[in-house]
């Protein structure tokens, strides 16, 4: 390096010690990219990801927003906010065989059962049944592509130019094989969903009692989600898995007047930990974007 070099740098590194120095903020955009002296987090390996403010334009973290994925299990936001927005709740849904041949996670319930259309929906969040939301859908449109089609032409309204669904629980092999989103189209199917009250009340359980109307007979069900008893700032949503699609996590969190929500999708790793990571980077001042 020669001297006129060096002088440079120093110019450099002692106008950037007076803009620290001067307290003036930055606004957040300006942490994409971070600078390599703010010793920035080291990217987790996951295949693509949003990390925005809820409700609002400004995106803190993304990766790949726009390509298609396999979203498992995080289909049944779309199923489970039509069931709420379209059924009624009260209905006593009588468990079909159909809805009862699908591969776990399955709630357990029997032909001839009946459930209220409420518990289906917690179900289907709350401990990701298949079985559920198959009901669900043969329930509100009596048939899986019936309803299939229901949820394409809703992801259509929502804005989910990049989606289709061929079925109501997320399966991505065999005859239902066909499910496709993008993150970007999930946040767009997140953030309506939660305009909905009933939706976050039930987006937020840790577990649900769901009880057959016929004898009285009790399921107890447990969410997936571990991000809800590890990260204290977590406030639900959804997960997903399978095979192809890898794991995947839908998830917000609110601390103090900040509410994040994280599309996380195909993660490698420990989905909560990473989750936490990103949220607490986020939350916490100054800002440090993953690269």
């Amino acid at each position: 390096m020669n001297r006129k070099d060096r002088m440079f740098r120093k110019s450099v590194l002692f106008l950037f010690s007076m803009f620290l120095a001067s307290g003036i903020s930055m606004p957040v955009y300006a942490a994409l990219p971070v600078d390599s002296l703010l010793q920035p987090l080291q990217p987790p390996e996951i295949g693509s990801y949003i990390l925005k403010e809820t409700g609002s334009s400004k995106v803190f973290m993304v990766k790949d927003s726009e390509k298609t994925i396999q979203p498992a299990s995080l289909t049944k936001i779309l199923t489970s906010i039509i069931a709420l927005e379209s059924g009624q709740l009260d209905d006593e849904v009588v468990i079909t065989k159909e809805a009862t041949m699908v591969e776990p996670s399955k709630a357990g319930f029997k032909p001839g059962e009946r459930i209220l259309l409420r518990d289906l929906v917690k179900a289907a969040m709350v401990s990701s049944s298949n079985d559920a939301a198959f009901a669900i859908g043969i329930h509100l449109e009596g048939s899986v592509p019936r309803f299939v089609r229901k949820m394409n032409r809703k992801a259509r309204d929502i804005g989910m130019r990049h989606s289709v669904f061929t079925n109501p629980a997320g399966f991505d092999k065999r005859v239902y094989a066909g499910n496709v989103s993008t993150a970007e189209d999930l946040v767009k199917l997140t953030e309506y969903a939660i305009r909905n009250r009933k939706f976050n009340e039930i987006a937020s359980l840790e577990s649900v009692l769901v009880t057959e109307r016929s004898s009285n007979k009790i399921y107890l069900l447990k969410t997936h989600n571990k991000l809800l008893g590890k990260y204290p700032y977590a406030v639900g949503i959804k997960t997903g898995f399978t095979r192809s699609a890898g794991k995947c996590l839908i998830a917000r969190a609110k601390k103090e007047n900040k509410d994040m929500l994280l599309v996380l999708l195909d993660a490698k790793g420990d989905r909560w930990s990473i989750a936490e990571q990103m949220f607490e980077s986020a939350f916490t001042p100054p800002f440090q974007a993953y690269q």
